[in-house]
């Protein structure tokens, strides 16, 4: 069974989704009559990056299967086998990742790879976590891990 924890979201990148349509909106109203054809493509581009940017807001999440971990963000998506989690770790890292908040966790796996996340419920993410890797890393992945 799968569970399904929501990014959390800071203010910031909220601000920063609702911001672009303005300003390529501001810029486009701004722009003299007879000279649309020279902000085309400009406002354009920020237009296709708001989109972007909304499509990773609302479409990024984590979700935790039986036997490997299942990272959503917009287009992209990670997989991670639950045997090669070695840590999960609170984490003020800037590095980029599938993470929507400074609010972070950063997964340790494989031979020293990292990925950061921003779970809404970090405390049930790590229990669950933690359960599911200890019954894949103990060939107990077919069972019925619970929540």
């Amino acid at each position: 069974m799968s569970v399904v924890f929501r990014s959390k979201v800071d203010g910031p990148f909220k601000w920063a989704a609702l911001a672009m349509p303005c300003v390529a909106l501001a810029v486009l109203f701004a722009t003299p009559p007879g000279t649309h054809h020279l902000v085309r493509i400009p406002v354009g581009m920020m237009f296709l990056a708001t989109a972007a940017v909304c499509w990773i807001g609302v479409a990024t999440y984590y979700e935790l299967q039986s036997d490997q971990l299942v990272i959503h963000s917009g287009p992209f998506t990670w997989r991670i086998p639950l045997v090669e989690v070695t840590e999960v770790r609170a984490s003020a890292s800037i590095r980029s990742g599938p993470a929507l908040s400074m609010d972070r966790l950063e997964i340790l796996y494989g031979d020293g790879k990292v990925l950061i996340i921003s779970p809404a419920d970090k405390e049930r993410f790590i229990a669950i976590l933690q359960r599911r890797a200890a019954l894949a890393r103990s060939g107990m992945a077919g069972t019925k891990p619970g929540p």
